[in-house]
Parts: structure tokens; sequence; C-alpha cells
């Protein structure tokens, strides 16, 4: 029976790094370090271009699910491990194949130790051979149902016929932190998990204004950035009370802008908490056009406040694009939870599509005896949830 005992990593992505490479790949390692924390028997060893994962008995599959959330993993394989001669390598390949129920196969041999006395193609050739005078296998080098890998260490051999997609991209928090403006819909949490993919740390924002959101809708954001979390790693979520400047804005400005002023308004705090927390820019789920605070005049009205570069990941994908990865990374069910946020309490009914800034700078004066002190009060008596 085939003995399925390390997990061997590859990198992907990491391998073009250059000089900072090794930087690279030690985050990556420290990170799945802490994604499979749980699991106390795994042992772990670092190499030039892999990492392995000696399992110790640990459930493989409960250990595969975790290291596909990874993100910096290019592909992973459960391997079994055997001495670097060919008797020993032959004997594993024919027991998978023996094992494995299919028809067709092929083999492919990748030799990391030079020294070792056969090359990649003498082992394949051999390893085939012995397959064929001992099953009803045939080879197969286009479509084979069974590719059975070998790649050849200075002592160790790893066997596998399976080789599993990884995340991809860098490993989180390699390339810097940034302050995300998390509400409780369905494009928010992906640009998180789209910015994260490129190695981005990520600490959160949430805009709440009781009563007219429920603590209903709170949990369902607490719940949402748990969700991140998981390929995110830990992060911060600030909440912010945004009821007083929400109000303010209702009642001293035109009906039409309502929602640009507010973006403008939340801009405004969460690039104080991104300086205050070392964040180097701000990231939004926004797409040209998706609604009236999203097309390009609005965007450029939103930015005009900001010193930050503003990243929008999701800034040029359809609607069914954005629902596709929410339901692949499970915040889909919850971010459609009919919990309503604070961006859709004061909605006009006929908001402006192609705000002109210096129109909407002007009506912004309405508020100048009061928002000082509302922004000064909704950034200092901020909830700091660790998630």
């Amino acid at each position: 029976m085939v003995n399925y005992d390390t997990v061997l990593i590859r990198f992907g992505e990491l391998s073009t790094k250059g000089k900072n490479r090794k930087d690279f790949i030690n985050r990556l390692y420290g990170n799945i370090k802490y994604m499979l924390r749980d699991f106390e028997a795994l042992e772990y060893r670092k190499a030039y271009d892999r990492i392995y994962i000696k399992l110790n008995g640990t459930d493989h599959d409960a250990v595969g699910e975790k290291l596909k959330k990874v993100f910096g993993i290019s592909s992973f394989s459960f391997t079994e491990k055997v001495p670097s001669d060919i008797d020993s390598i032959s004997a594993a390949c024919l027991r998978i194949a023996k094992e494995s129920g299919y028809k067709t196969f092929k083999m492919i041999t990748k030799r990391h130790d030079k020294s070792f006395p056969m090359r990649s193609d003498e082992i394949n050739r051999a390893c085939a051979g012995n397959i064929l005078r001992n099953t009803d296998l045939k080879v197969d080098v286009h479509n084979p149902e069974l590719a059975i890998r070998v790649e050849v260490q200075e002592k160790d051999t790893y066997i596998t016929s399976e080789k599993i997609p990884g995340a991809g991209g860098y490993p989180a928090g390699i390339n810097g932190k940034v302050l995300l403006l998390l509400s409780g819909g369905i494009d928010s949490p992906v640009a998180a998990y789209m910015i994260a993919k490129r190695g981005v740390k990520i600490e959160a924002v949430y805009f709440h204004a009781p009563p007219y959101t429920s603590e209903r809708a709170k949990e369902k954001v607490v719940d949402l950035a748990k969700k991140i979390s998981v390929y995110t790693g830990k992060m911060k979520l600030h909440v912010i009370n945004f009821t007083d400047i929400q109000m303010a804005i209702y009642q001293k400005c035109p009906p039409d802008e309502l929602t640009i002023i507010m973006r403008r308004y939340m801009m405004r705090i969460a690039e104080h908490i991104a300086k205050e927390n070392k964040c180097i820019g701000l990231i939004t789920g926004e797409s040209i056009g998706q609604v009236a605070s999203q097309t390009m005049q609005s965007l450029l009205c939103t930015n005009a406040v900001c010193e930050l570069p503003v990243y929008r990941p999701l800034i040029a994908f359809d609607k069914q694009d954005i629902v596709d990865i929410a339901e692949k990374i499970d915040t889909y069910e919850t971010s459609v939870l009919p919990y309503e946020d604070c961006c859709t309490i004061f909605v006009a009914k006929h908001p402006v599509t192609k705000p002109i800034l210096g129109v909407i700078e002007m009506h912004e004066h309405n508020l100048d005896d009061c928002i000082e002190e509302m922004l000064n009060k909704a950034i200092n008596e901020r909830e700091v949830i660790d998630i």
C-alpha cells in the first residue's frame, strides 16, 4: 500500500524574486506553520525550491484543505518518501500504478540531485518498464489517466500521483499593509481576497450607524472579517460609529449628493486610521459603474480627499465575476444576509451620477460648523476588534 507520509510544497511565482527570494520563502514558511498550527505532530523542512512537511500520522485531507488557502503556494503533493536508489523508487511507482485503477500512465521525473547515477529519462524508462511488465497499464505521454511524479533529492526521493493546485500569488504580508473599507456586501470581502493574494497584509474599517443599522449588521461584518482572515491571517477591524456624521450630511447637504459626500467622509476617516496604523494604501470593493457612487466622476470626487493611494482590485470586474469568487471563498452566503449597512440607509431616489468636484466641495462647507468635532469623536471612540 502507498504511504503518503510527506507533503511537498512548490512555490510558483517566488522563484522570480531574485535577491528578495529568501524573504518571500521565509514569510511563506511562517504562514504555512501558522495555518497548520493546530496539527502538532507535523515536522517542517525548507529547501531551496521546496518546503517539506512530514505528516507523522496527521490526516492528510485536513492538512490539504488548510494548504489550499495559503497564498504563495503554487501547488502541493502528498508523497511517499523512499531512499534515493532505483530499486526503491521503481517499487513505489509500481505500487502506485497497481492501486490506481487506471489504464494509462506516464512518468515525470525531476533529478534535483545531479550526482544520482541515472538521468531523469533513464529513471522514467526504468520505472515505466517495471510497470509495463507487472500490470496491464499502457503508456500515454499526451493524455494519461495517471501521472506518476518522481523528485530525486540527495538522500530521499519523493513520489506522488497527484499535483494539487495552491492559491498562488505571494505570501500574505510580504508586500506591506493596507486598510480595507469593509461593508456587509459582496464586493469588499472579494477585494480583500484579491489584494491579499498579492502578498498584502490587511486591516479593516467598518462604518456602523446605530440605530439605523442593527447589531446583527455589525455581527455580519465581523463574520465576514473572520472568513477573510482564513486567507489573510490575523487582522484588526476598526468599527466607526458613523450615525452623527451621516445625519449631519442628510440634514445639510443636497439629497442627490448624500452618497458621494458620505463616501468622501468615510475615506477621510479611513485614511486617518490607515496612517495611524502604518498602512500605505486604502482598499475598496468598487467597480466602475456598478452603482451611482462608482461612476468615473464619482470615483474622482472620492479620490480627491485622499493622499494615500486607493487600490480597487475589482475595478473592471463584472458582478458575476465577483459573485463567483465570493462563492469560492465562502463569503457570499454571509454577504447576502438581509442586514443593511450604513451605505444603504439614506440613499437618494435619484443620486447624482456625474458629480462635479467643485460643487461637491462647495456643499461640504455646509458642514463646517460641526464636522471636525464629529470626525474626531468617531475616530477616537472607535471600537477595535481583533480577528
